[in-house]
């Protein structure tokens, strides 16, 4: 049995429950997005259908590499800045090339963050 799902962004088509569940779990359906059975005319929460208010939506966890890695951008940020707006051209050269490591090391932080993982089969 198909069902449609009605987010703030569109609508989207599962052939099964299960799926809806599965992108229920991985946080792609949120509890107050409404759910229409195929033959039905009644939209209805997601929250209040069962079976997905007992499914538990994964929990993101910070890893504390990332939180190293956050502090350590801090403090090239800070020491990139104190060089830039020093007098020796020398200094200014070493701020930069801090800056360009900072900007590295949080653009690899958030690529990281944000890297969801694929559906697994079940």
């Amino acid at each position: 049995m198909r069902y449609r799902v009605r987010t703030p962004d569109g609508e989207l088509t599962y052939s099964s429950m299960r799926e809806v569940e599965m992108a229920y779990t991985y946080g792609l359906v949120g509890p107050d997005d409404e759910v229409l059975e195929e033959g039905k005319e009644l939209w209805r929460k997601a929250s209040t259908i069962p079976i997905l208010a007992r499914a538990r939506p994964e929990r993101k966890k910070i890893a504390p590499t990332h939180v190293l890695s956050v502090l350590a951008a801090v403090v090239l940020g800070v020491a990139a800045l104190s060089l830039i707006l020093s007098d020796s051209w020398t200094r200014r050269a070493l701020g930069v090339v801090l800056a360009l490591a900072m900007s590295t090391l949080l653009t690899r932080v958030t690529y990281k963050a944000f890297k969801r993982p694929g559906p697994t089969q079940g």
